[in-house]
């Protein structure tokens, strides 16, 4: 099911101050958030995916119109898509994953992954840092939401992420990954 890429023959290199990554490749067949729920569960107390790329043969999506009144807004395709775009958040409390899928005529269609069925591969890094996540009910939107535990696992401080919060937290992932990457993190002799 889930494959861990093999360790480079070189000196690893540290990442971002209180982040760690991990990559795995999901298979022909495998399930898709369900493998990453498990991962997740097994290496890390929360993550976030980092990249993904791959392809899919059967995908549910709830789409974006969902809401409190109409939370089953879902659809399903059964056809072969490329993911294009793959974002989220990984907790024990469950996943919050969307993801945007390319057909063969480069048409896109995207929205909060339910279930995704691996057609070639699915290669996938997620990362942690130094807060963990919890998913509660938000009375306000009908859906469970991210909670952040700040500092340390026994989660000392607590807060909801805002909208701002989160892009403020992506953008420092970004900076630090791409920063990781030019000093050197990608593979020599990798060919495209």
């Amino acid at each position: 099911l889930v494959e861990f890429c093999a360790e480079p023959q070189r000196q690893k290199r540290r990442s971002p101050k209180g982040m760690m990554f991990r990559a795995l490749r999901l298979r022909p067949g495998d399930e898709v958030k369900s493998n990453l729920v498990e991962f997740c569960a097994e290496h890390f107390e929360s993550a976030f995916v980092a990249t993904c790329v791959g392809s899919v043969d059967r995908c549910t999506l709830r789409l974006a119109n969902a809401d409190r009144e109409r939370p089953n807004e879902v659809r399903t395709f059964d056809q072969r898509f490329e993911i294009v775009s793959f974002v989220g958040t990984l907790c024990p409390d469950g996943a919050h994953l969307h993801v945007s899928l390319a057909d063969a005529e480069g048409r896109c269609v995207g929205g909060h992954l339910l279930s995704a069925r691996v057609f070639s591969t699915a290669e996938v890094v997620l990362g942690t840092c130094d807060e963990s996540f919890r998913r509660l009910y938000d009375p306000a939107t009908g859906f469970d939401e991210l909670v952040i535990d700040e500092g340390s696992p026994s989660g000392k401080k607590t807060r909801i992420l805002s909208a701002g919060g989160l892009a403020v937290l992506w953008c420092g992932f970004a900076a630090g990954l791409t920063l990781l990457l030019l000093l050197g993190g990608g593979r020599r002799g990798h060919r495209h």
